[in-house]
């Protein structure tokens, strides 16, 4: 019981101090709102995304993470319109958040082949919670191996947070390298549902980029003549920091068409903690002539939550690129960037 206790106590901490940061996705540059709004109508096309996320899945108790967008780029005017639906339910505090978002982006054209894109998102952010159903750390007795009283038992607080936010990102990208930089949760919304506390969530800092080495080329046989095979090798980086939380993803991702595959490694080596969720990421993806694309990936953990544990992390990514007349525009995408 006292060994059940103290994994208890573990998964308490660690989950409390998650909650006040941002989800993370593995294919972060399929879901590209989320990343920077700044990627806002990056294609120069129509949009659609999905993404899902179970993380965790071997504690026996559901973490998962969903988002759901659609931009646009408007040539005329050289700006981006987006719409982003983002979720995540975590069954261990009975926890839900929603966040729907507006997007608008400008594009500034330095040259043929150099872009400038800010962005600006406006948000509205719910959370629920059911607290009656809850074991809260306070009531766990490691020293007598016990849980005092019963759930929700000394809960005073709101169940419900509803709350305004505003992010805006900032990207540079050329032929071949791009360089981009976030802000996320600049008006700080309240996160704790305590009556007696006034946390607000941190703001996310975000600097990513990379660059883009084109192989050379193949050719793919469609039944009916031969067309160009793009095989590319892309490195990349993507730091983040929220608060006493910082991370760093390091990877690169190989596209042999239709093919792509892509690996990296995620946290900082000097701070080796649960937070910051220390792990492998391996990922295999296929990108249509149709303009359909799909990834998928898995989160290996090295952490101090390992793999026997948690049973990582597993994310679908799903997404159709087309111009508005139905054709689908050749040269997407018009980033180097990942993929996913």
């Amino acid at each position: 019981m006292r060994k059940i206790l103290y994994t208890f106590c573990l998964l308490v901490i660690n989950l409390s101090k998650l909650l006040g940061q941002d989800i993370q996705y593995s294919q972060y540059y399929a879901n590209p709102i989320y990343l920077n709004p700044g990627l806002t109508g990056s294609t120069g096309m129509n949009r659609f995304g999905f993404n899902f996320r179970n993380q965790w899945p071997g504690l026996d108790q559901t973490f998962v993470a969903y988002s759901g967008y659609y931009d646009f780029y408007v040539p005329e005017i050289n700006s981006s319109i987006g719409i982003i639906i983002h979720g995540a339910q975590e069954s261990f505090t009975n926890t839900a958040i929603n966040d729907l978002g507006l997007v608008y982006a400008y594009r500034l054209k330095i040259d043929e082949n150099q872009f400038l894109q800010f962005g600006i998102q406006g948000s509205f952010i719910s959370r629920d919670a059911k607290f009656d159903e809850v074991v809260l750390g306070t009531q766990l007795d490691i020293d007598r191996g016990v849980i005092i009283g019963n759930p929700g038992d000394g809960f005073v607080g709101d169940s419900q947070i509803r709350s305004a936010d505003a992010h805006a990102g900032l990207m540079y990208f050329g032929k071949r390298i791009w360089l981009g930089a976030s802000a996320f949760h600049l008006l700080r919304p309240k996160i704790s549902y305590l009556a007696e506390s006034n946390e607000n969530l941190p703001i996310r800092m975000g600097l990513h980029g990379g660059y883009r080495f084109f192989l050379p080329s193949g050719e793919i046989n469609d039944y009916f003549n031969n067309r160009y095979q793009e095989r590319s090798l892309v490195i990349g980086f993507n730091y983040k920091q929220q608060g006493e939380f910082t991370q760093l993803d390091l990877g690169a991702e190989f596209f042999f068409e239709p093919l792509v595959l892509g690996f990296w490694y995620r946290g900082l080596p000097t701070k080796y903690e649960l937070p910051n969720n220390e792990s492998l990421v391996s990922l295999i993806g296929i990108s249509l002539s149709s303009g359909i694309e799909i990834g998928y990936s898995f989160d290996f953990p090295i952490s101090q939550l390992n793999i026997g544990s948690s049973g990582g992390a597993h994310e679908l990514s799903l997404r159709y690129v087309f111009l508005p007349s139905g054709k689908v525009k050749k040269d997407y995408p018009s980033l180097p960037t990942f993929r996913y």
